[in-house]
């Protein structure tokens, strides 16, 4: 993550000029129009700091989360909310949409952490990024990676333990082997990797 800094100034052209050459955003992740679709949308806090790290603070972005979804009547099969990024499985027609409705989120949980903090102006969160999901194995992959996350960084040792994560609804309206069979039928298989570290 942010290999930008660590590059030569060399890299960092060629870096500009390949960004630039496919139409996409300086700084920050392109958001390409594909057609409506399940999407993975991930949003982080800038260079990843614990900015939400109380459990109450955790409560407050998975509510605001949810009623900014809610707000555009948007599905949501999946999501997880950790102290510096989230995940979610969105059924989308249009991007925009949820860009503006997470914004407001963004917006409203960085004024909270600058005012705790005392810390006016600071930048809080990144952009969010959006992948979306070719086929129903990728789509049980990415369930799986939603749900798998807070083992994934270390924040607890079994998935169930998470309380802000759609892991309980899920269990509550499956069999009891459903997650287990989950993750054996589809491995994530390094997914995240370099973009979730």
């Amino acid at each position: 993550m942010y290999d930008y800094r660590c590059m030569t100034t060399p890299e960092r052209q060629a870096v500009v000029t390949e960004r630039q050459s496919r139409g996409f955003p300086l700084h920050k992740p392109p958001h390409l129009k594909q057609g409506e679709g399940w999407y993975l949308v991930s949003a982080a806090t800038f260079e990843h700091r614990p900015h939400f790290a109380a459990p109450r603070e955790l409560s407050a972005l998975e509510i605001r989360l949810r009623e900014a979804l809610a707000s555009i009547d948007v599905p949501c099969a999946a999501w997880v909310v950790l102290p510096n990024h989230y995940h979610l499985l969105l059924q989308l027609d249009d991007l925009s949409m949820v860009g503006q409705a997470l914004g407001r989120v963004h917006g409203r949980s960085s004024h909270y952490a600058n005012q705790r903090d005392q810390t006016p102006g600071r930048q809080v969160w990144f952009k969010y990024t959006d992948r979306k999901v070719r086929s129903e194995r990728h789509f049980q992959a990415c369930l799986h990676y939603v749900i798998w996350n807070p083992v994934k960084h270390g924040y607890v040792s079994d998935a169930t333990e998470w309380p802000w994560s759609c892991v309980h609804e899920w269990m509550a309206s499956n069999e009891e082997n459903w997650l287990h069979d989950l993750i054996q039928a589809y491995p994530i298989n390094g997914m995240g990797d370099g973009w979730d570290d």
